[in-house]
This record gives structure tokens, C-alpha cells and sequence, in this order.
């Protein structure tokens, strides 16, 4: 405990609102944020000459899932770049014809396999490009598109590059696979209830359009979709088989467990650049061209470790915990996984997922250590809301799907808002089921 002339719980609290008020007002940017404001609380605290290691003990936490996060991101990125999901694009849309059943099934279809990659907006441009048309062309409620494009895209964010899931797992100090494999069943289980809910929406629809009802006012006019532009000479259509084998072997020794997932991201990564393109130029192409998504990402990681690490070096972590304990009934405790999946519905909604999982998820985590439920419980808990946290306002990809689709946020918002807390009930249901999240500690 360091020398302060208030108490850690009341400064740890301060410097947790200070960060969520800076990133959520956008004075300051997320990864600066999780560096300065620490470090100000730190020596405000008295840790003084304390404060390096505990900054290079959070980062050591994190580097792990850094790593893995740094070559998932270029392997699937280089995927997209081969062209592994052209041929799937074309068979689905020409599956899927003029049925809006069929259309609906197929845009929560392709969204799902597309999402793979764990880049929402990239997900969002290709799935708009290839269905936009096809729901003009039919007469389909674009909104339709929007809430199938979030659902799906929210629920593949599970996957241990997504951000939500770095993010959870970094907040808490638990390991990734640690977190994401016991959500694999609840996470099949969520993506049945979207592939239902597509074909509810797809029948309401063909029953309207069979019917000649027009749209609802405010739904607004698609636009043209946005054209993805493939440089030449990237797409390698004569690996396809190749690389759709290596992706799927990774994704079964993943689920497997067959070694650790930086080493497998490493190796998959490896071979996936040697094959695709052999030439160093053209690795170092591809490598550039995604720059950007690893720098941002993997910073990220590091600052929110050098934000943890001071948050429990200094004892403020434990003194907020306490002070939590202290007003939580003790009959509540024990339910703390389920209450706070729940509540991270509306939190995640109003508040960005920098915000809420490095400034409220650990605080949780570490309250509810005290009732014997584990950090990576927390950390599945927390990220059942992000179906919902997919309709914020404070999210650029939504207004750029808006955008694209010709519709208004707001009327996105009130289309997609129940199906998206019902999905989320539905992972939470099957996640206490499968017992991934249990209803009471103990």
C-alpha cells in the first residue's frame, strides 16, 4: 500500500472515471488514455519508483494474446486477400436467387463465414456489396441486412482475435483460449437462434412483398453499394483449396487445443505468406497493407496492460473491490457471472469497449474473486452484450453500414434493438446451460 492523502478505493475510482470521461468525451484517444492517466493516479498514489514495474508486469500479461492477435489479424487478412471467400460470395448469392427467405438465410450465412477475420468494417463492405443489390432487386427491407450483418458480426467478435474478447481477457489477466473455448456451445447455439430469426424475417418478408406492402416510412432509399476494390495480381484463386484446408485446420487445433494459439497463429501465418506469395515483395506488400490493424490493435493491448498493471501494483484494484463488497448484498455475491452478463447489455451500449472492459470489467472480476468465481468467468460474462453493443452510437462501423444501406441510424436502432437483447438472452441461457457461465458460484 502507497502513502496517499486519499484512500486507494476513492483514487482508483477517480482514475477510472477520469479515463472513461476522457475516451468517451474524445479528449484524448484510447491508447493514450490507458498511458497517461494511470501513470498521473500512480504517482498521485505515491508509487513513485514502482510505478516501471508494475507498468512491465501488465504488459507481460497481455503479450501473449498481443502476439496472437499480431499474426491472426495478417493471416486472415491475407486470406481475404488470396480470395478464399470469393468462390462462397458467388455460390451464396447465386443460391439464394429471389426468395427473401433464402436471401435472408444467406446474408446471416455469409456474414458469419465473412466475419471470420474479425474486422467489422470489412465484413460490413463486403456483405453490403454482395447483398445490397440483391435486397433492391427483390424489394427487401434493407434494415433486414443491417440487423443479420450486426448479429452475426457481434457473435464471430467471441472468436479469440476478436477485440471484445483481447480486450476481456487482457482486462482480467486470463488467457484467451481459457476464455473462449467453453463459449464455443452457446456461441453454435446463438448463431441457430440468427439463422432462425433469418428465416422468421425472411417469411415476414415474402409474405409483405407477396402481399405488395410497402415499406414503413423513415426506412429510407438504398444507395449503389461502395465497390471493393482488389488490387491486381493479389488474388491466388488456384490456392483456394489450400488455404480453406489450412484455415480449417487452424481452426480445429484451435477448438482442440493442439498448442498454444500464438504458435499456431505463427505457423499458420508462415505458411499461409510463404505459399500465397513467395516472392518478398509481395510479402512485404501484404504485410504493409495491413499495417495499420496490427499497430492499432497490439498498442492498444500493451497500453491497456501498463493500465492494469498499475491499477492492481498499486492496490487500487483490491481497495475498489472491497469497497464494492462492502455494499453488495451478500445473497447477490454468488450471482455475479449472470448479473453481470446482463448488465453488460445497457453498459456496453452507452459506453465504448475501451471504457467498459479495461475501466468496469476488472473491478467486477476482482469483487467477484472474492465469491470464488474465476477472472475468465467475468470475462465470458462480460461479453454476451455485444449483439447489443453493435447498435451504440458510439460506434463509427454502424454509421458507415447506415450509410451505406441509404437507412437512419435511429431507425436501425429500434429495428435491430429486441432481436439483438433477445440473442443475447439466448447466449446467456445456453452459456449457463453448457456451463461456461454458472448461475451461482459455489
Amino acid at each position: 500500500m502507497f502513502d496517499t492523502l486519499l484512500s486507494p478505493a476513492l483514487l482508483g475510482t477517480a482514475m477510472v472515471a477520469t479515463f472513461m470521461v476522457l475516451i468517451m468525451t474524445k479528449r484524448m484517444s484510447a491508447i493514450a488514455a490507458l498511458l497517461v492517466i494511470p501513470i498521473l493516479f500512480g504517482l498521485i498514489a505515491g508509487a513513485g519508483a514502482g510505478l516501471g514495474d508494475m507498468i512491465l508486469q501488465g504488459v507481460m500479461q497481455v503479450a501473449p494474446t498481443a502476439l496472437m492477435l499480431t499474426f491472426a489479424v495478417l493471416y486472415f487478412a491475407i486470406m481475404m486477400d488470396a480470395g478464399l471467400f470469393d468462390p462462397l460470395v458467388r455460390r451464396v448469392l447465386a443460391m439464394v436467387g429471389d426468395d427473401p427467405v433464402r436471401i435472408a438465410v444467406g446474408t446471416a450465412l455469409l456474414t458469419t463465414i465473412v466475419s471470420l477475420d474479425g474486422d467489422g468494417t470489412t465484413t460490413a463492405l463486403i456483405i453490403i456489396t454482395a447483398f445490397l443489390p440483391v435486397y433492391r432487386r427483390v424489394g427487401m427491407n434493407p434494415l433486414i441486412l443491417a440487423t443479420l450483418l450486426g448479429l452475426c458480426n457481434s457473435l464471430m467478435n467471441y472468436v479469440p482475435w476478436g477485440g471484445p474478447s483481447a480486450r476481456a481477457a487482457a482486462a482480467v489477466g486470463a488467457d484467451l483460449g481459457e476464455v473462449f473455448a467453453p463459449l464455443i456451445p452457446a456461441m453454435v447455439i446463438g448463431f441457430l437462434a440468427i439463422f432462425t430469426l433469418a428465416w422468421m424475417l425472411g417469411r415476414s418478408e415474402r409474405r409483405r412483398l407477396a402481399g405488395g406492402i410497402a415499406l414503413a416510412a423513415g426506412t429510407g432509399t438504398p444507395r449503389a453499394p461502395v465497390a471493393m476494390e482488389v488490387e491486381p495480381g493479389v488474388r491466388r484463386p488456384r490456392l483456394f483449396w489450400f488455404n480453406l484446408a489450412l484455415t480449417l485446420g487452424l481452426v480445429a487445433g484451435m477448438i482442440l487445443g493442439l498448442a498454444p494459439l500464438p504458435v499456431m497463429m505463427m505457423g499458420a501465418f508462415a505458411i499461409a505468406a510463404t505459399v500465397n506469395y513467395p516472392r518478398l515483395k509481395d510479402q512485404k506488400a501484404r504485410i504493409t497493407a495491413h499495417a495499420d490493424n496490427v499497430v492499432n490493435v497490439v498498442v492498444l493491448l500493451f497500453a491497456a496492460g501498463a493500465f492494469t498493471g498499475i491499477l492492481n501494483g498499486t492496490g487500487m484494484a483490491d481497495a475498489m473491490a472491497n469497497a464494492a463488497l462492502s455494499i453488495i448484498p451478500p445473497e447477490i455475491g454468488p450471482y455475479m457471472a449472470p448479473i453481470t452478463a446482463l448488465a453488460s447489455m445497457p453498459l456496453t451500449f452507452v459506453m465504448s469497449n475501451d471504457a467498459y472492459y479495461f475501466g468496469v470489467v476488472p473491478i467486477i472480476a476482482t469483487a467477484a474473486a472474492a465469491y470464488g468465481i474465476d477472472p475468465e468467468v467475468i470475462a465470458r460474462a462480460s461479453l454476451i452484450g455485444q449483439p447489443v453493443h453493435t447498435l451504440s452510437p458510439l460506434l463509427a462501423p454502424i454509421y458507415l453500414a447506415c450509410g451505406l444501406l441509404g437507412v437512419d441510424v435511429a431507425d436501425a436502432q429500434r429495428f435491430a434493438l429486441k432481436w439483438a437483447v433477445l440473442i443475447s438472452l439466448v447466449v446467456l441461457v445456453a452459456a449457463i446451460a453448457t456451463g461456461a457461465i454458472p448461475f451461482r458460484a459455489g
